[in-house]
Formats: C-alpha cells, structure tokens, sequence
C-alpha cells in the first residue's frame, strides 16, 4: 500500500483489520515487524524552504538526496549528517526524510551540533486509529504540553506514521580539517578524542579505527568552519594532542581520504563493514567504558565514534552482544544479523511501562510496526 496524500493513509489506518509494516525508502530495515507493507514514498516534495530562517519542510517520503541538493544550493545543510545504511545492509532504494526523523539517524556531527530531533521543528502524523495528529512549528521554541515532535524522532513508527516534518539546517562551511594520529590503541585513542572534545577548539567528529582503511589504527578529529579558523585550531589542536604521539593535519580533500567529505562519509555508513560477513551491533556506552566493552566482546572487528560513545562491532553469525557485555550503562541494538533476539535492547521495567502506556495512547490496535522495538 502506497498512500498518495495523508488522507488516504488516513483512511487505510483507520481501516485496516490486521498489522501494518511501515516502510519509508525500505533502505534500514532494522528489526522484524508484521504485517502489510505501508509505504510512505509517494507522500513527496518540499513544501516549504526558508534559507533566511534556516528552516525546510518536507513530506515524509522524500528522498534525503532530494533535500540535500535544494540546501546546497543555498550553501546550507542537514547539520545531523544522518548515516546512509545502504551499503552496510545492502539494501536498495533512496533514504527518505521520514525515515531518517522515525529512526532518529544521526552521524558523527551529533557530538557537537546534537542529533535529528534537536533540529526537528514540526511534525504531521497519523496515530494508529487514523487521526491526522500536528505538533510544533517552523520555530525553536514552538511547542506547548507534550513535546510530540522529540517523541515521535526515533519511535521507528510505532506511535504514527510521519506524513510530514520540519527541520532546522544550517550553513555549509567554508573548510574542513581532519588531525590524525596513529598508531593508538582503543584506550589511547579515546583518552586522545576525550582531551579533544573537551578542548576550545570544536571538533564536530571524533572517530577510531583499530584497522583504517589502509589497515593501521587511525584516529580522526575533524574540525570545522572558515578556513583561517580551520587551519589555526587544526594546528593548536595537533599541540594540545602531542602527548599521544605524532599528529598530522588534512585540511580538504587528499589523495588517502580521511580527512575529507568522503572519508567522513566511510566513518558515517560503516562502510569497513559493507561487504564484510557477520552480525553488525550498535553499541552506546559511555567513552570512558567503550574500550574495555569492545574487549569483551571479542569481536571480528569494531570502530569507535562519538569519540567513544558509539561502538559499531562486527560479530561471528549468531552471536549475541548483550550476552557478551552483560549489564552496562548503555544499550546495545543489532543493526544487522542473524542473531535470534530482539532488535532492540531491552528497556528498564520503569521505561517500559512508559513505552507500553504511550502505545495504548497513540496505537490502541498495535497495528504500527507491531513487535518491531520489543
């Protein structure tokens, strides 16, 4: 079922008599749900683009590329630099805006300009009875009572399906820079991005690699902005980090890759891990954790982002992450794989009688996505 306008899709949730599988561009099917395949991808377009107020409005299935190019061409941007999954789970399709605002999909810029739902505005939804439901604004500060738009960012359409959304951007910069060191082990290597993140110097990524892309350990810290800014924090940066060893700086594009669009590009979408076999898990952990969680997990391989934050692992078929880490301060999801357990970590007894009451809210059938974050 492909709904055209949000009142058709309307009319079908409120009308069907069985599960719904709710489906933007198809491009992360993340976990296992029932049901008929409702997609949102010919609910399409931009409806509204202010670049002097910094604010795009979008129906839910348009593509993210769609987007991009209308606000490059304003020199402005998504400031979440949301992770295309395409390569590592091999699907097919364009990402849509809706499924990038449903799953919360956020890059390595998150550490300083903050993930999607802190740059969503606005929201239009249909709940699981079939009522068109609006929240928020074109603004920052637009919302009154229940804050529905942070409610539905990352809901994976389990609470309504997005019809529309209402995002902030910001400008393009002018250049960006990339400090390197390598050589560094995981515990090295986070101390090194810690130090950086709690600099003056505004690093907007902060990545680790066990085993680059040219096979030795490589640790990346970007920085932003004009290109004089660029070049001078890069350079008091690479000072403030020669303790752990020696320190290189890229500033644009170079011949191996790292410190450009397209070696951030490889850290956001996991791409060491497109083409390579096993289970890929999602782990956020607090850094001062990540690297004695990553030795637990004897993985196949792993890369740190978020300067430690985010751990991606890549596991033998089969084999459950939870069980390896055992109880942590964090949560661990399986992106991809094979492994016979919910997608999703499970949730504290107290949160999950949240999530259960604001089902039987906004879904009281459980027809949307059912099973798919249990």
């Amino acid at each position: 079922m492909t709904p055209q306008t949000e009142a058709e899709l309307a009319d079908i949730i409120a009308g069907a008599s069985g599960p719904l599988r709710i489906q933007g561009g198809g491009t992360r099917p993340i976990g296992r749900s029932e049901g008929e395949t409702l997609s949102t991808t010919k609910m399409r377009g931009i409806t509204l683009y202010e670049p002097g107020a910094l604010t795009i409005v979008a129906k839910a299935g348009t593509p993210v590329a769609e987007i991009e190019a209308k606000l490059a061409k304003e020199n402005q941007r998504l400031a979440f630099e949301p992770m295309d999954h395409r390569g590592l789970l091999g699907t097919k399709g364009e990402p849509t805006i809706g499924g990038v605002v449903a799953g919360n999909i956020s890059g390595p810029r998150r550490i300083s300009v903050g993930a999607c739902r802190d740059f969503a505005l606005g929201v239009r939804f249909v709940d699981g009875s079939g009522t068109i439901i609006k929240n928020g604004g074109r603004v920052m500060k637009n919302v009154t009572g229940y804050d529905l738009v942070k409610l539905m960012c990352g809901s994976y359409g389990t609470l309504g399906v997005l019809t529309e959304v209402a995002l902030k951007v910001l400008p393009n910069v002018e250049a960006t820079g990339c400090v390197l060191l390598h050589g560094l082990n995981d515990t090295q290597a986070i101390a090194a991005m810690s130090a950086a993140l709690g600099s003056p110097f505004e690093a907007t990524g902060a990545a680790h690699f066990p085993k680059s892309m040219h096979g030795d350990p490589v640790t990346m810290i970007r920085i932003e902005g004009f290109e004089k800014s660029v070049a001078y924090r890069a350079d008091k940066l690479r000072d403030l980090l020669k303790s752990f060893g020696e320190a290189t700086i890229q500033i644009g594009e170079t011949d191996d890759g790292y410190g450009s669009e397209k070696g951030w590009a490889w850290v956001r979408d996991v791409s060491a891990f497109a083409d390579q076999p096993g289970d890929v898990w999602r782990i956020s952990a607090k850094p001062s954790d990540a690297a004695a969680l990553a030795a637990r997990l004897d993985a196949d391989a792993v890369q740190y982002d978020w300067g430690g934050g985010l751990i991606w692992a890549r596991m033998p078929e089969g084999v459950d992450a939870r069980e390896k880490l055992t109880t942590f301060d964090g949560h661990a999801t399986l992106v991809r794989g094979s492994a016979d357990v919910p997608a999703f970590h499970p949730e504290p007894a107290p949160l999950a009688a949240i999530t259960q009451g604001l089902r039987a809210k906004f879904d009281p059938r459980g027809i949307l996505n059912p099973g798919l974050m249990t």
